[in-house]
């Protein structure tokens, strides 16, 4: 298969290039339906001449080439109904009734309260024009009115609030909001490009059986506000080490794999504080108000640590570098139970509650790293830790 991307160095363009790129050199495996031969890219700096070549050779083609921010309101018909127009006739002229990909907006639609602004009226032609070629040429097509779209590589200051409120926070810029109640509808980039993929077998979601309109299953709504408090606890985490609850796939999720896309060099790595004493180190890591923390300690040669139980804290050992004995002894009896671990048998050791431990470095020469986990963040008002000597 043959894939024309038409406004192939936008925000949305190159981020399905880079994925068709993956399939087309197989690093990309979850989808053995698509193959592909070429990958052909066209953009406003493109030789004009590639056009009418791509377009003979086209098997799929996906058109984001558009305008919306032009300096004459003119250019808004130019270049988001005029240029699909061009490109309709090279498809008629070479009997290429390929499927085609519009990317449209919500702007477009005649209930939406920018029905009579320039842009909106622009791709509401697009559409109709793409319609009236489908309808002569028995074509496939697909419409997508997109909302507001985020992620990585979204240029800030532009024409999405998140991707300017991204960029701020993680460069210590201002961010203001006139009204934070004010709700958005946000579709996420990587949920947008699965749905080309879908697209590419066969599979898109039709907003009615039979309609030329599709739409992405998965957007979300979300207030500036939340947004902004958001962001505000991510920006945060380097002095708090307080991950906020990100579930898998969650908006929360997506909102900080974008922030993360904009943080400058200087931010990508902080500084973490560490507690050292003749023994050794310890460092917090992360934390989370529902699923404990995370430490790194480091014992140095031949130094034992802990010697303190839990009545209701459990934690998990594991060494990833050097040799250690771990031992335990239930309160209130004599038996120690004793578990020798290594970088070369990596393995988990729990922590009992009602049981002391400790972790003794066996090197004579090396240091001893111990990752380890407590099912709750450190409380100093409420420790639950209480020495006790095996």
């Amino acid at each position: 298969m043959n894939i024309l991307v038409l406004g192939a160095n936008g925000f949305v363009g190159r981020n399905l290039v880079c994925t068709l790129h993956s399939i087309k050199d197989n690093k990309d495996r979850r989808y053995p339906e698509i193959r592909i031969d070429e990958i052909f890219t066209y953009d406003v700096s493109s030789d004009e001449s590639e056009l009418e070549i791509y377009c003979k050779k086209a098997d799929f083609i996906f058109n984001f080439a558009g305008v919306n921010r032009p300096e004459s309101t003119d250019e808004f018909m130019q270049g988001n109904c005029n240029f699909l127009g061009r490109v309709l006739t090279l498809l008629r002229d070479c009997e290429n009734n390929c499927p085609i990909v519009l990317s449209s907006s919500i702007q477009a639609s005649l209930e939406g309260r920018f029905a009579d602004s320039p842009y909106g009226i622009s791709k509401k032609a697009a559409e109709d024009l793409l319609i009236k070629y489908s309808e002569d040429t028995r074509a496939r097509v697909m419409i997508y009115r997109f909302p507001n779209i985020f992620g990585k590589w979204c240029r800030p200051n532009y024409n999405s609030a998140v991707a300017t409120f991204c960029n701020n926070k993680a460069n210590d810029l201002p961010v203001t909001v006139n009204d934070e109640s004010t709700q958005l509808e946000l579709l996420y980039i990587d949920d947008l490009i699965e749905e080309m993929l879908m697209c590419l077998m066969g599979r898109e979601n039709r907003v009615r059986k039979h309609s030329r309109y599709c739409a992405v299953p998965t957007t979300h709504k979300v207030t500036l506000g939340e947004i902004v408090r958001l962001l505000d606890c991510f920006k945060a985490f380097p002095e708090t080490l307080v991950m906020p609850e990100i579930p898998v796939g969650s908006f929360e999720s997506k909102l900080y794999s974008t922030y993360l896309s904009y943080l400058p060099k200087d931010k990508a790595a902080h500084a973490l504080q560490t507690k050292s004493d003749s023994r050794g180190s310890f460092t917090e890591l992360i934390k989370s108000s529902k699923c404990g923390q995370f430490s790194v300690n480091i014992s140095l040669p031949g130094q034992s640590k802990g010697e303190h139980w839990h009545h209701s804290k459990w934690e998990i050992f594991i060494v990833v570098s050097g040799k250690a004995r771990i031992d335990m002894r239930k309160i209130g009896t004599d038996e120690i139970i004793s578990y020798t671990v290594s970088d070369e048998d990596i393995r988990a050791v729990y922590m009992l509650p009602g049981y002391t431990h400790s972790i003794t470095n066996l090197s004579e020469t090396e240091k001893l790293v111990t990752l380890m986990w407590a099912n709750e963040t450190f409380d100093e008002s409420r420790p639950d830790t209480y020495f006790e000597k095996l």
